[in-house]
This record gives structure tokens, sequence and C-alpha cells, in this order.
């Protein structure tokens, strides 16, 4: 190692850091922001008049029913609500996709296949992975998925089973797609077979931090292209109040809206009407929701701003980055084969970031070349030290490629 590189390693090294950058986690400042929800008081009946402490509705109480229907500009008879996340929500689909289907049972079918984005989320691939499901990687472009990648990968690959993407603030590139490119891959998705469905994880619908893209409603797009039957679209309050302790949204056509209920009803005997109470307390509507998330985007908007332009002043010969707008990622692709090594020397001076290949399906990033930054939950000092950390790990790894 050079020996002005080997002093600052030194010197960092020496400063015992521990500095955690591997998910996008809401910190301290954001989690307080709904310190109200702890405290209010929630009335035993629904609105409609239903007592909230006992067994029933299935689908959730009509009021977090309209307020998901209003997040998600969705039919209310279309909407229901769940528990935690979206990821849960995921989970459920593709259970009940894999033990019933639609017209046959995937775990039925040889060797079924999702077409996987990438960069992509790591929790989507390992939902796959317990069933067995090979995930298909097509690249991202900046506006959405690259449809001729996806056209040739359908055309090539048989039981394509489905498509999971995050249309807003992708998870880690922050594509926020295109009315057009979303059309497109419906269109390529409802002619490779009857029986594939869509699932859109709008994880990141309402996390705007700075001036973004505004997207025609995906329930609009999806009934334009006759694929409501085949199509999901679900969001949660994870990242909105409590991590854990949210509530989740799906909406659906019929097809899969009834076999994902079906699917909840051998799981659950009664969802938490009493958190979903709670939480219509707080937000009565979509607007009370967005204003609530500009709070969230003045804590996030300094720390995406801080890693940002420390990214910029590195030399341009260590790898590239695309400014997110909203979401909880950066995505850094280094310009060598060196995003592994990378990592490994940040790990060494104490700052933990995303496993090597994460955002790849089964950790293989082919480019050995993405690197995930989660900068939402620590604070500015310690997102100034991990960037130092992280030049010098890019510098590092440069020097070692070359």
């Amino acid at each position: 190692m050079d020996k002005s590189l080997q002093s600052k390693f030194n010197s960092l090294k020496s400063q015992e850091l521990n500095i955690d950058l591997t998910r996008g986690k809401p910190g301290p400042e954001q989690l307080d922001l709904s310190n109200s929800l702890l405290d209010l008081s929630v009335p035993i009946h629904g609105e409609d008049g239903i007592d909230i402490r006992n067994y029933g509705e299935p689908l959730g109480i009509k009021e977090a029913r309209e307020l998901g229907s209003d997040v998600l500009s969705t039919p209310y008879e279309f909407t229901l609500v769940s528990e935690q996340s979206s990821l849960l929500l995921t989970y459920q689909i593709i259970l009940g996709m894999y033990l019933r289907g639609l017209s046959r049972p995937w775990k039925d079918l040889d060797s079924p296949k999702f077409i996987c984005p990438v960069p992509g989320f790591d929790r989507h691939f390992r939902i796959l992975d317990d069933f067995n499901i090979g995930a298909i990687p097509v690249p991202l472009m900046g506006e959405g998925i690259d449809i001729n990648a996806l056209s040739q990968a359908l055309e090539s690959n048989d039981n394509v089973v489905g498509l999971i993407c995050v249309p807003r603030h992708s998870n880690p590139s922050g594509d926020i797609f295109s009315d057009e490119n979303i059309i497109a891959m419906l269109d390529l998705m409802k002619k490779s077979s009857k029986d594939s469905i869509c699932i859109f994880d709008h994880a990141y619908l309402l996390h705007d931090f700075k001036d973004a893209k505004k997207q025609t409603p995906l329930w609009e797009l999806i009934d334009r292209t006759s694929m409501l039957d085949r199509s999901a679209i679900l969001t949660s309050f994870s990242k909105v109040t409590f991590a854990g302790g949210s509530i989740a949204f799906l909406a659906a056509g019929s097809a899969i809206f009834d076999l994902v209920n079906y699917q909840r009803g051998s799981m659950i005997v009664s969802p938490d009407k009493i958190n979903q109470k709670r939480h219509t307390l707080l937000f009565k509507d979509k607007s009370d929701i967005e204003q609530h998330m500009k709070k969230h985007a003045e804590v996030l908007r300094p720390k995406f701003n801080l890693v940002i332009k420390l990214l910029k002043s590195l030399d341009p010969k260590l790898g590239s980055f695309k400014e997110p707008c909203g979401g909880y990622f950066i995505s850094f692709n280094t310009s060598r084969r060196m995003a592994a090594r990378t990592i490994e020397i940040c790990s060494d001076l104490g700052v933990h970031l995303t496993p090597s290949g994460s955002t790849y399906p089964g950790f293989d990033d082919p480019n050995d070349n993405n690197i995930r930054l989660a900068p939402s939950v620590v604070s500015l000092t310690d997102i100034k030290k991990a960037m130092e950390v992280f030049k010098l790990a890019l510098e590092i790894s440069f020097s070692e490629a070359n």
C-alpha cells in the first residue's frame, strides 16, 4: 500500500470507529415525530360501531381502509390493511401464489422464476430464495427497468411467474419509474404469460425529500393495461411512524385480493384493529401524512446533502453515483471491480456497509461494483467520518485494482 494511504489507514484505524450504514432505518429524530401515537386515547369502537378489541374485520377497519385507499389512490373495496410492512404482504402474496396460484400453484411448476430489477432490494431476493423461485436480474436505467432487456429475459426463460419492483425511489438506485416505463413493463408481462403477476412494492411512495417527479397512480396505469387481476400495489407506514409498529396496505384486483385474503385467513385470526385505529386518529387523510412526511424530509435532507457533497468531491476515476431525491439510499458504482474490497476495508476501519453483492440476487454482482449507502440513522458527525473512511477505502481499492 502507498505510504500516504497507509498513514491515513492507520490514523483512522486508531479511532476505533463503529458506524452502521447497513440499513435504511429512520433516525431517532424521525421516530420522535410520531411519539404522539404512543399517547393517543383509542376508543373501543370504530366509526361503523364495531368493537375493535374483538375478532373480525379481516380486511381492516373501515377508516383504515379508507386511509389506505386515499394513500394509494385505489378503490376502497380492493384495499386491505395489514400489519407492519409491505414486505410481510409481499411474502403473503407469494406464499398464496405458491400454494394455490391463480390457475395453478407455483409449487407445481418446473423452476418458476421472477424478474428482479437490479440493483435491487435484498429482502425481495430472500423471499424468492425461501420458495426456491429463481431471480432473473434485469438492469434499471434511471427511469425504470430496461424494457429491451426485460423483453429478452421473457423470451429466453420459461415459467416466469412474476416481477417485483420498487417503482418510486427504488432501493437502492433511487429510480422513479416513468409512466411509459410502467405501461411498457405491464404490457410485456401481460403478453408473456396469462399467469404472471406484477408486485409493486411502493415502500417509498411518501418519501420525497427534494422535488421529485410526479407519477400517475399505479392503479390507473394497471387498469389501462388490463392487468388489475394480475397486479398488487403495497405500501406501509414502517418509515412513517414506527418500524414494526405501523400498518401496511395492499390494493389488487379481485383475483389477487381474494387470494391474499384467503391466505391471511389461514395465518391471522384477527388484525390489530387497535393499532389501525390509532393511526387513523393521527392521520385523517393523505394530506395529514404528506405534512408529516415534510418533517421527515427536513431531518433526512441535510444527511443526504452531506453525503452527496462529499461524493461529488471524489476523484471521478473512483466511481459514480446517481443523486436521489427521496427514499433512504444512495447507490454508488465503483469504476473497477472493487466493491467487495472497498466494503471490506470500510469494515476494517469500523464503518459497516451492506455486504457486497446484496443488491443482486444470490449476492452475485456481476461487475463487483455496486455499493449501497444508507445514511439515515446516523448523525452528521458520523456521516462525515464515515465518508472519510469510504473515500480512503475507494482510493486503496483503486490502487490495488491497478
